[in-house]
C-alpha cells in the first residue's frame, strides 16, 4: 500500500513539474533559445544519470540511430511550437491546445501500426477540435495573437503525437532514459546554430532559468514519471498526466496573473474531456 502511495506522489509531482515548465515560455527569450537551453541542460543531466547507473547507450542497428536522430528533430520542433504558442498568447491556450495530442495519436496509430480505425477515436477527434474552435477568437483572424497561439499549440500537439508514435517503436529496443538521451542530445546539436542566428542576450539569470528548466522541470520530472511506473499502472499514470494542463493553468494564474477567459475554460473542458476519453479507452 505504501509503495502505491509513493508511486502516486511521484507521478503527481512529475506532472506538476511538467505543468510548470510551460510558464518558461514567458521568458524574455526566443522560443528556439529556450528549447536549446532546455535540451542542453537536459542532456547533461541524462548523461550524469546514465553514467551513475552504468547504462549502455550502444545502438543496436544503424536504422535505429536514424530513428533516434529524427525523433530528436521532431522533439525540437515540438517544443519550439509549444513555447511559441505560449509566447504569442497565454499559458492556458498553449497547454490546452497542446493537449490535443492524444487524439492525434489515436487517429495516426492505425496508419503507423496497421490497426483498425475506431469510431470512438473519430468521435474524440471531432469533439477535440470543437473545443479548439471554441477557444479560437471570433472571426479567426491570423493577425490575432490568440489565434496564432491556438494554431501553434495544435501544431505542437501534432508533432508530439508523431514523437509518441516513434517512441512506441524505439522503446521496444531501448529504455526510456536512453531514448530521451539521444533525442535531447540530437535536439541540442540541431539547435546549436540558434546561438549564432538569434540576438538574445544570455545573462547569468537567463542561463540559470534555462538550467532550472532543463534539469528540474525536464530531467528530474521525466525521471520521477518513469520511476512511478514501478508502483502504479501505465493507465493510471496516463490519466494523471492528463491533469498537466490543469496544473499549468492554475500555476499561470497564481504566478503570472493569467486568468483564462470563459471561452478558454469551456473549450479546455471539451478538449480535456475528449483527450481523457481517448487516453482511457486506448489503455
Amino acid at each position: 500500500m505504501m509503495r502505491i502511495s509513493n508511486g502516486l506522489v511521484k507521478v503527481h509531482l512529475a506532472v506538476l513539474l511538467f505543468g510548470i515548465s510551460g510558464l518558461f515560455g514567458k521568458l524574455a527569450l526566443p522560443p528556439a533559445v529556450i528549447v536549446l537551453g532546455r535540451v542542453f541542460f537536459g542532456t547533461l543531466f541524462l548523461t550524469a544519470v546514465l553514467r551513475y547507473r552504468n547504462v549502455s547507450i550502444a545502438v543496436q542497428e544503424r536504422s535505429h540511430l536514424l530513428y533516434l536522430l529524427l525523433s530528436g528533430l521532431i522533439l525540437a520542433v515540438h517544443w519550439i511550437a509549444f513555447f511559441q504558442s505560449i509566447k504569442v498568447s497565454t499559458v492556458a491556450i498553449g497547454v490546452l491546445t497542446f493537449a490535443t495530442f492524444p487524439v492525434f495519436v489515436s487517429c495516426l496509430e492505425p496508419y503507423f501500426f496497421r490497426e483498425k480505425i475506431k469510431v470512438r477515436n473519430v468521435a474524440a477527434a471531432i469533439a477535440t477540435f470543437a473545443g479548439v474552435a471554441v477557444i479560437v477568437p471570433s472571426g479567426f483572424e491570423l493577425q490575432n495573437n490568440l489565434t496564432q497561439g491556438v494554431l501553434w499549440g495544435v501544431f505542437s500537439g501534432f508533432t508530439f503525437a508523431l514523437l509518441s508514435l516513434l517512441n512506441r517503436r524505439l522503446v521496444r529496443d531501448y529504455s526510456s532514459i536512453v531514448v530521451s538521451f539521444y533525442q535531447q542530445g540530437a535536439a541540442t546539436i540541431i539547435l546549436l546554430p540558434v546561438v549564432f542566428l538569434e540576438t538574445a542576450v544570455l545573462n547569468t539569470e537567463a542561463v540559470l532559468m534555462l538550467a532550472l528548466l532543463g534539469i528540474v522541470f525536464t530531467g528530474i520530472a521525466h525521471s520521477l514519471f518513469i520511476s512511478s511506473l514501478k508502483n502504479i499502472s501505465t493507465q493510471t499514470a496516463s490519466i494523471i498526466a492528463s491533469l498537466e494542463p490543469l496544473y499549468s493553468v492554475i500555476c499561470a494564474a497564481l504566478l503570472l496573473g493569467e486568468t483564462p477567459s470563459f471561452r478558454e475554460v469551456v473549450g479546455g473542458m471539451i478538449i480535456l474531456g475528449a483527450t481523457f476519453y481517448a487516453t482511457f479507452k486506448s489503455k
